[in-house]
């Protein structure tokens, strides 16, 4: 299978970067082929310009969309599936990646009214995997609220919402204490997924 990753960190050192690669291994080990949308390697154009908010507030297919956002596009359409892959920033994703979302899902292609104003979706993958890093724990993420409102944001709304039916997050936290055994773990399960990510 082909998988678009879609990863959103400026730093090269970061833990989030060696979790990128733990999984792309794991998808690598598997037999599966992946393309990397590094968006600040990109340096991709994250704010909703007047333009493009005219375009989606119209709902109509007319002017075309940017094109970076087609070419975002046309890499989602030649994938099996797509996953995500960011750090934990004041309980939601980096800028970058929610302007990401706010650019692509546009009007035509992740949704659409049909002449009875049902909703429709032009996205071809319906499998989708958000692997993301905490500096707190499991545990406090949960009994605070924030690991629920983060899977109801990314999942249902982002994903859901425009057609994948088979969406998951995993969020491997702890990292704030810089712990070798927290680490290492995460790592491995970042490559587990990876593995496993078309066995289920």
């Amino acid at each position: 299978m082909h998988i678009y990753v879609v990863y959103a960190h400026p730093s090269k050192s970061s833990f989030t970067y060696e979790v990128l690669h733990s999984f792309l291994k794991g998808l690598s080990e598997s037999g599966n082929t992946f393309e990397i949308g590094d968006l600040y390697a990109m340096d991709f154009k994250c704010e909703l310009d007047l333009d493009q908010y005219t375009r989606e507030m119209s709902r109509t297919v007319l002017p075309l969309v940017p094109d970076d956002v087609k070419k975002e596009q046309e890499k989602i359409q030649r994938s099996d599936a797509v996953a995500f892959v960011y750090p934990v920033w004041w309980s939601d994703c980096p800028g970058i990646l929610k302007g990401w979302f706010d650019r692509v899902w546009t009007v035509g292609y992740a949704y659409f009214y049909d002449e009875n104003a049902e909703r429709k979706y032009f996205i071809k993958p319906k499998k989708a995997l958000v692997l993301c890093t905490a500096g707190h724990t499991i545990e406090y993420l949960e009994t605070t609220g924030i690991a629920q409102s983060m899977r109801c944001i990314m999942l249902k709304d982002r994903l859901n919402n425009v057609g994948f039916t088979d969406v998951k997050m995993e969020i491997l936290g702890g990292m704030v204490n810089k712990n070798d055994l927290v680490k290492r773990s995460n790592l491995e399960k970042a490559y587990s997924l990876g593995v496993a990510f078309f066995k289920h």
